[in-house]
Formats: C-alpha cells, sequence, structure tokens
C-alpha cells in the first residue's frame, strides 16, 4: 500500500486522471525504509478511506521519503510545492520550515512540532492565520516529566546530560523546563549539542561521572543520530529517557511521549478538511490526546535496574 502511494505517477498516466482527483503531498525526514515512519504514514493512508477518499480513484500520493539531510529536505520541499498539491502533509521542525520557505500558498497540516508560535509558524494555537496548522507533539513542561521519570526509573542518577538541539525554539524550551525542575528534584542537568561528535564525547563524560544519566529531548538532530545515542547508552550502561517510543523499541530504557500513529490518524481528518475546503488558516493547532510510557525491562535488566512496580503498572508497553 505504501509502496504504491509512495510512487510518482508517469506523465502519461497523470494525463489520464479522472475529473476531481486530488493530491496530496508527503514530506518525511525518514528513509523508506524506516519502519516507525512507514507504520506512521500506513496510519494515515488508512485513516483516509474513512472520510472517503480513495487512492487512485479520487485522491493520490506523492510521497518524498527526505532522509534527515537538510540538503534533501530542501530539495524534496521545492519539488513538492513545486507540484501545487491540494495539501502537504509533513513531521516536524525539519521538514516544516523548508516547505514555508518553498510556499505559503499550498495548505500544510504538520504533525510532530514542539512550539509552532515560538518558531513563527503560525500566529496562535486557536488560529493559525497562514498556511500550514497541524499537530503538537508535546508542550515544553513535558521535561520536567522526563527528568523525575529518570529519577524514579534510576533513583541514583545524579548528574543528568541532555541531548536538545539548541537551533531551534522547542530545543530551549524543553531544556529550560528540564532545568526548572532540576532544583526540586535534586539533579544537575547541563546540555549536549549538535554533531555526533560532541554526542559521543558527552556521553562518554556523563558516563565516566558518578551517578550519571541521559534525557534526549526531542529534535531532528536526535532523530538523526537515534542509533549513536541508543548505542552509547547500551555501551556505557547509561539510564536514558527518551521523547518517543522508538528509542526503547530499538534498545532504549524509556519513553514519555506522544503518540505519533495517532497523531497521523488525527492529521487524516484535517487533510479531509482542507481538502473539502476549509482553510489551515482557521484550523487550530492541537495538542497531543494520548502520551505514552514505554519501559524496555530487558534493557533495565542489562543495566542493573529494577522498575518500581507501579511504574510498570502505569506502563502503556512494557518490552520484555
Amino acid at each position: 500500500m505504501l509502496a504504491g502511494a509512495a510512487a510518482v505517477w508517469p506523465l502519461a498516466a497523470r494525463a489520464q486522471q479522472p475529473d476531481g482527483m486530488r493530491r496530496i503531498g508527503v514530506l518525511l525526514p525518514a528513509a523508506a525504509d524506516d519502519a516507525e515512519f512507514q507504520a506512521r504514514v500506513g496510519a494515515f493512508l488508512q485513516e483516509l478511506p474513512q472520510s472517503g477518499w480513495t487512492i487512485g480513484r479520487n485522491v493520490r500520493i506523492d510521497t518524498r521519503w527526505a532522509t534527515a539531510n537538510a540538503d534533501d529536505i530542501r530539495r524534496h520541499a521545492a519539488e513538492l510545492a513545486a507540484l501545487a498539491p491540494d495539501v502537504i502533509l509533513v513531521h516536524g521542525t525539519s521538514t516544516l520550515a523548508p516547505l514555508l520557505q518553498a510556499t505559503r500558498t499550498v495548505p500544510i497540516v504538520f504533525t510532530a512540532l514542539s512550539d509552532p508560535v515560538a518558531a513563527g509558524f503560525v500566529d496562535s494555537l486557536a488560529r493559525p492565520g497562514g498556511n500550514a496548522t497541524g499537530f503538537m507533539n508535546f508542550e515544553f513542561s513535558l521535561g520536567g516529566k522526563w527528568l523525575e521519570l529518570l529519577k524514579q526509573i534510576a533513583p541514583d542518577v545524579t548528574r543528568v546530560a541532555v541531548l536538545r538541539d539548541p537551533a531551534i525554539a522547542s530545543g530551549i524550551g524543553q531544556f529550560s523546563a528540564i532545568q526548572s525542575a532540576a532544583p526540586s528534584l535534586r539533579r544537575d542537568v547541563s546540555p549536549v549539542v549538535r554533531d555526533a561528535g560532541e554526542i559521543e564525547r558527552a556521553v562518554a563524560a556523563v558516563a565516566r561521572s558518578a551517578n550519571g544519566g541521559l534525557i534526549v529531548a526531542g529534535s531532528g538532530l536526535a532523530q538523526l543520530h537515534r542509533d549513536l545515542i541508543i548505542t552509547l547508552a547500551a555501551r556505557h550502561k547509561l539510564p536514558a529517557v527518551y521523547y518517543e517510543r522508538f528509542f526503547v523499541a530499538a534498545g532504549g530504557l524509556v519513553s514519555y511521549g506522544a503518540n505519533y500513529i495517532d497523531q497521523y490518524r488525527r492529521a487524516a481528518g484535517y487533510v479531509d478538511r482542507i481538502l473539502k475546503g476549509e482553510k489551515p488558516a482557521d484550523l487550530p493547532v492541537q495538542v497531543p490526546t494520548k502520551y505514552e510510557l514505554v519501559i524496555n525491562l530487558k534493557t533495565a535488566k542489562a543495566f542493573g535496574l529494577t522498575v518500581p512496580p507501579t511504574l510498570l503498572a502505569s506502563a502503556n508497553e512494557v518490552i520484555e
């Protein structure tokens, strides 16, 4: 289903499209074989028929798997904008920002965005005002929850490195929330920034210090370096809290964040409303309705951690 939807039809086929065929663009900061993004887009595609949209009959999908490379994302964003589809679905700041540079007229529905107002993508959450609207992945206050969760699952951890991207508003906001919660939780926190080399050095440094731990805040950088981060945490047996489930599914310790599958299903509803004539400027940006706690019990045992029974009982998913 995804392979067919992702294919760009030949020019001859386009000329034969039936009257009333609508076009949806999809721009993703991932490779086409990324299982997590396949599942998310799959949820979006499964939801579309509930509103009467059938691929090949009255709608076509142009998907760009742009990977996490910034140059590739900009190129694909320009390509999609030039096609002038009826609406484009994007994931996160790394795809929305270059797309808004390419077009201020094509309607856009975003998922997994932290603070669209601070970033200047929308005028307000209630009335976005431009050509983009969609779904936030969390509020900054969630940063305090991550630190509290790390204390619960690894009570001996007192020094915490926070992997975040300082170049984006959400990176600053997330770290500020973590920093604000640190005194009451009696934890020392410090930021880690930018590239793979710095991440590796910082993780090794916090692992060498007594009682070190890690929080991975949401960003395109974390996604780009996710395999490295998980590998380093495992190598040093460093307790880490992640913002999203796929880190834990790949061997990370614990995550707490929005359910992205749910966001993509809900995004299909916004796409439907835009295809039927509503404007992104009038559709409010929505905050998550589902958060999920995921714990990798196998990783906890490998790290020598005993997960509190109350924490296990509250988990949405336990990987053993």
